[in-house]
């Protein structure tokens, strides 16, 4: 049966193009997302959404592919993919269902932060040795056992735009850690099998910094963590993104996913590690511009062989949504080319340049996608609405929100570090 999303094209174009440089390996995996979007993931996606349901089969795809492990190094039997090559893969997967990819996003990073962006970062041999022991832990638990992990930031503060120490706490104890405090907005919330827990080291007599910032991951099942509140939110809905709350939850010293005070060294030098979320809404940008092509040639099945692009007001207006996907596509290639470990400061502007654009083009195609395909585009048999809803998620999303991304650039274009006004 084909399912009337999803434009009949037997090929369709990369995310980056079809004359853009790939490996072999990027090809390979690029082209395995794009299988798995077009044959699974896009016939489920309006049923998703409308449930607001995790997408547990297409987990169950990703692992059976080994996408899974895209991001862990071969040598622990992952695809080793690195940050290009993950954002090229996550934004295919996000042309066909973008709840899938942007909790995809939660789970690769893990292994990209705890793999390698950490081999960046300083370290003592003591620090280093440690970490090894553990990367072997978390990389087996998903190559070997197919675990998901989800990355919660958000407690409804400042902490997850860098601002301030995070509100979850972490006390020492022997053998481990002991957890209090909430996470809101947790991706993965029903599926994670382990939560990668930003929290703040509480240290007797002292102030909470961020510089103590652990990451640690905790077992689903730990004693004292539960799953809470409703979800109904405008878009992204098959995320199912509730709430944690943590008391006195208990984990092992090896349930690091990097050393302490290694989360801050890497937020101050790896800032594309916070730019994961954005190849998603590469997707959604591409899939309504697709779709818009598909319906005016009289592709789409179940709407009628009526073709509409004969009318200039069409046509103009595809140009309009492509000048918008080819600006927004060249700022995301460059910026995931860019990532790096110490970056100059005209590749970090760039890359809150390259968020920003993506996250507010990505709805405004969609919006363009939905006024130029007309009334159809509203019934929830064809997926621009879902689109459209999901693309207004995109700005919202910390920690580089549209209005931090915007302040940012705006600083540190007028600012030295070091400068200040008297």
């Amino acid at each position: 049966m084909t399912d009337v999303t999803t434009p009949s094209q037997t090929d369709v174009m990369p995310i980056c193009g079809d004359d853009y440089p790939l490996t072999e390996k990027q090809q390979k995996l690029m082209a395995l997302a794009r299988q798995l979007g077009r044959e699974k993931f896009a016939p489920r996606a309006a049923q998703l959404d409308r449930d607001a349901q995790f997408p547990f089969a297409n987990y169950d795809d990703l692992r059976d592919s080994g996408l899974l492990a895209l991001c862990v190094p071969e040598a622990h039997g992952g695809q080793g993919a690195d940050y290009a090559t993950y954002a090229m893969v996550s934004a295919e997967i996000g042309r066909y269902c973008g709840a899938t990819a942007l909790t995809f996003n939660m789970h690769v990073c893990t292994m990209l932060w705890s793999g390698l962006l950490s081999e960046d970062l300083d370290m003592t041999p003591e620090q280093r040795a440690s970490h090894r022991q553990h990367q072997a832990t978390h990389f087996a638990r998903v190559v070997k056992d197919g675990a998901i992990y989800a990355q919660p930031f958000s407690e409804g503060g400042a902490a997850a735009a860098g601002a301030q120490p995070f509100g979850t706490l972490a006390v020492k104890v022997d053998g481990g850690w002991k957890i209090n405090g909430k996470k809101i907005f947790a991706s993965l919330s029903d599926a994670a099998h382990y939560f990668g827990v930003l929290c703040t080291e509480k240290k007797p007599d002292a102030d909470l910094s961020r510089r103590d910032t652990l990451y640690l991951a905790i077992p689903r099942t730990a004693p004292g963590l539960t799953v809470e509140g409703d979800w109904d939110p405008l878009g992204m809905r098959a995320t199912v993104s509730r709430n944690l709350v943590f008391k006195d939850v208990f984990v092992p010293d090896d349930a690091a996913l990097m050393p302490q005070g290694l989360y801050f060294q890497a937020a101050s030098r790896w800032p594309h590690m916070f730019m994961t979320l954005s190849p998603t809404y590469m997707g959604i940008a591409q899939a309504a511009y697709d779709f818009t092509v598909a319906y005016l040639r009289g592709e789409i099945p179940g709407t009628g062989p009526v073709k509409r692009r004969q009318f200039a007001t069409k046509q103009i207006a595809v140009a309009e949504m492509f000048v918008k996907l080819e600006q927004t596509r060249n700022l995301f290639l460059r910026a995931i080319e860019d990532a790096q470990v110490d970056p100059s400061k005209s590749t970090r502007l760039r890359a809150y340049a390259a968020q920003y654009t993506i996250m507010e083009n990505a709805q405004d195609i969609a919006r363009l996608a939905i006024r130029t395909c007309g009334g159809q585009s509203m019934l929830k048999s064809l997926p621009l609405e879902r689109l459209y809803r999901d693309a207004r998620c995109g700005s919202l999303m910390l920690p580089w929100t549209a209005e931090l991304c915007l302040d940012r650039i705006g600083r540190d274009a007028l600012y030295e570090p070091g400068e200040k006004d008297e």
